[in-house]
Parts: structure tokens; C-alpha cells; sequence
């Protein structure tokens, strides 16, 4: 990735400087800059708001109580766990995904990641439960898509809510193509054990 990103911005300036449009890069390298931070601090501001949200709702036990919703989904996709607490962690993952908050999945999704490499018997590679979770998270159904609906809203879209139900369908179909090719390959996975 390093040497696709490096050699897009070695292109951009020697095309820049053949053509002449040395000075036109640099306003917008500065503009770009310019951007990049407002939106940082925008969406910081979104993030400690989902993320207090979040903490709240873990205070209060609603994360509990969406875990027990959630059991029935994760003894399904990881039928041989036994382990509460990785259990917990993926719940909390999933919930996180769920409402459309990515950036409270990853604390989570990396505890539960922790958790099953203590289980994993082969450390160097990742395990089915691993690939599972992996599979999951970055299918990701969400109901809300928080992220995409900061960003459109900062870049002035009118409707920056419109994305909801085009995201809905499109994440409830990538999740359910990720959960069939994880069944299927525990299914593979068992018949080679």
C-alpha cells in the first residue's frame, strides 16, 4: 500500500510540474490538509458522543441485555465457544456494528480477537472462530450508519440520512453472504478433522 500511495503522489507532481500546475497542487494540498483536520474534529466529536452513548448503555445493562438477544446469533456462528467472556466481547462487537458504530466495535472485536487466540492452537494462524469473528465484523450489518451520515452531513449533503436504507440492504446482504461462507467452511473445516 505504501508504494501504490507513494507513487500516486511521485506521479501527481511530476505530471504537475510538466504541465506547469505546480502552484495549483499546492493549494490543494493545503486545502486537502484543511479538510482532513475539520474533519478529524468533526468526527471526534461524533465519536465521543457514540462512544459516551455507549458507556451509557453499558452502565445502565442494556449491553447485557442486547447479548442475551445476541446469544442465540453467536452459538450459531460459533457453535464450539464456551468461553463467557469471549462471548461478551463479540456481543459487545456486534451491537457496536449493529448501531453503525465502528470505531466502539474495534476496542471489543480486538479483546474478543485476544481472547480466542488463547484458545487457538496453532498461534501463527488464524482460527475458525478468528475468521468468523473477522468475517462478521467486517460485514457488518447496520441498521444506522452513523459514520457515513457524519461525513455526508459535514460535506453539506442535503439529506445526509438518505444512506440508511441503500446501507441497510446492502450490509444485510453482505452479512448474510459472510455468514454463509463461514458456515460453510466449518462445515469444510470439520470434514478435514
Amino acid at each position: 500500500m505504501n508504494y501504490i500511495w507513494s507513487g500516486m503522489i511521485i506521479i501527481s507532481i511530476l505530471y504537475a510540474a510538466v504541465t506547469g500546475n505546480m502552484q495549483n497542487l499546492s493549494e490543494e494540498i493545503l486545502n486537502s490538509s484543511q479538510e482532513a483536520v475539520n474533519l478529524c474534529i468533526y468526527m471526534a466529536g461524533v465519536v465521543g458522543l457514540w462512544t459516551g452513548m455507549m458507556k451509557a448503555a453499558e452502565e445502565i445493562g442494556f449491553l447485557d441485555r442486547l447479548e442475551k438477544i445476541l446469544v442465540p446469533v453467536i452459538r450459531f456462528l460459533f457453535p464450539d465457544m464456551k468461553d463467557q467472556k469471549t462471548k461478551k466481547f463479540i456481543a459487545v462487537n456486534m451491537a457496536s456494528n449493529i448501531l453503525g458504530l465502528g470505531w466502539a466495535a474495534t476496542p471489543s472485536g480486538l479483546k474478543a480477537m485476544k481472547c480466542l487466540q488463547k484458545w487457538n492452537g496453532h498461534k501463527k494462524t488464524a482460527s475458525m472462530e478468528m475468521c468468523t469473528l473477522l468475517v462478521i465484523n467486517i460485514s457488518s450489518l447496520q441498521l444506522i450508519p452513523i459514520n457515513m451520515i457524519a461525513y455526508r452531513g459535514q460535506f453539506g449533503s442535503a439529506d445526509p440520512s438518505a444512506i440508511v436504507l441503500p446501507a441497510l440492504a446492502a450490509t444485510t446482504i453482505s452479512t448474510l453472504a459472510g455468514i454463509i461462507f463461514c458456515k460453510v467452511m466449518q462445515a469444510v473445516n470439520r470434514e478435514k478433522e
